[in-house]
């Protein structure tokens, strides 16, 4: 930016970052209670509803691709508050539906606006350095997951009282609110370094042509894929097969986002104890076990919460302890493209995670299974890539 953030407005700051990490659960997670509402209002199937988070997700991705490149050449600010109002309006419209069709569209108009919320990633390359990066980056996953645990609760009270439409009511109202809280404290400008000569594409040739970058982006996308198929699955697995009422269904996800917060806090334990390499590793192989122990539960005893939720409980640990220290250390490859880096990744992360859970959403019988199998062989290949990087250290 062109006016440095001091120490005192450090901690506004945060305190920001931290409202954009609530806010960016809202189009996903608090309206998943709503999925049967939603379905009936708009006379589907809940499968469908489902599928229409997919599609949110891949909008979410092409819009980030645009805007983080774009943000180094003209900056941040003027173009995270251009993009909040397009996610405002994207709500309204979704509210304003009549029918399946324009209920689709005006959520993908949601997404593209909330493709800039990844600004928030860049702009912690931009203001904070070294390993404060990573410890904020922590401390935003962490926070992530105390708001994904109690998301599902906000949205089964919401739709108790208010129906579908009040979780839309309260995005609209918390992102108008981050929105005055952006433009007062954020400053104007351009990034410290701003690649004029270089078109958006160019920025991206560079950053996907580095194998690193690649290595650590997959390993990312993979774990939040693992982490992303169960959300949109959750909906089918608890309420449509085993008949829980979405009350039951936000408790269920309570304990979920519980273990991401627990997963946060060993990632601030092992953070200080541990190499990147090593810190990633721990993660995947808790996914790969917890894979495992899906199939073998849904083998012996068949699906049940318990069978579903006690493997989940080890994959989002795992999650949440590998992703921020793979996005940070792709992220510091390329200080001077912070928002193609952070759009980059961010864009595979939610490409990987739609096109995977819209894969698995189609085993409507087998869902635990599908679940299990994934979680397996994606985490394998993280592991792999993750070696290949640890025998190939990036050289600047």
């Amino acid at each position: 930016m062109s006016k440095a953030i001091t120490q005192a407005e450090k901690p506004l700051l945060v305190f920001w970052l931290m409202t954009m990490t609530l806010l960016g659960v809202f189009p996903l997670d608090v309206v998943l209670p709503s999925f049967p509402a939603l379905a009936e209002h708009f006379h589907t199937s809940t499968t469908h509803i489902a599928r229409s988070v997919s599609l949110f997700a891949i909008g979410f991705s092409c819009s980030m691709l645009l805007i983080g490149p774009l943000s180094d050449r003209i900056g941040r600010k003027k173009l995270l508050l251009a993009s909040m109002v397009v996610a405002i309006l994207g709500a309204v419209g979704c509210l304003a539906a009549r029918n399946t069709p324009q209920f689709l569209f005006f959520r993908v108009i949601q997404a593209i606006g909330c493709g800039g919320f990844i600004l928030s990633q860049a702009l912690v390359q931009d203001l904070f350095f070294g390993r404060e990066q990573e410890r904020l980056r922590i401390a935003m996953a962490t926070a992530g997951g105390i708001f994904i645990s109690i998301s599902p609760m906000l949205g089964a009270w919401l739709q108790l009282h208010w129906g579908w439409k009040a979780s839309f009511y309260a995005f609209i109202a918390l992102c108008a609110a981050t929105w005055i809280m952006a433009h007062r404290l954020l400053h104007g400008g351009f990034p410290p370094t701003a690649p004029s000569e270089r078109g958006i594409f160019r920025a991206y040739a560079k950053v996907f042509a580095n194998r690193h970058f690649a290595s650590y982006a997959t390993i990312s996308s993979i774990t939040f894929a693992c982490h992303f198929s169960f959300i949109v699955v959750s909906p089918l697995i608890f309420m449509d097969q085993l008949k829980l009422s979405p009350h039951e269904y936000s408790l269920t996800l309570l304990l979920y986002g519980a273990a991401y917060v627990v997963g946060g806090l060993c990632a601030g334990v092992l953070h200080k104890r541990l190499a990147a390499a090593t810190q990633m590793a721990v993660g995947l192989v808790l996914i790969a076990i917890s894979g495992v122990v899906m199939l073998l539960l849904a083998y012996l005893f068949g699906l049940s919460t318990p069978t579903v939720l006690v493997p989940m409980l080890l994959c989002t640990a795992g999650t949440t302890i590998t992703r921020p220290i793979s996005n940070s250390k792709a992220m510091s490859l390329f200080p001077d493209n912070a928002g193609a880096a952070a759009s980059a990744v961010a864009a595979v992360l939610f490409i990987a995670g739609g096109c995977i859970s819209a894969f698995i959403s189609t085993f409507t019988h087998q869902l635990s299974t599908a679940l299990g199998l994934c979680f397996l062989i994606l985490s394998l290949a993280a592991l792999a890539l993750n070696s290949w990087a640890r025998r190939h250290p990036h050289v600047l």
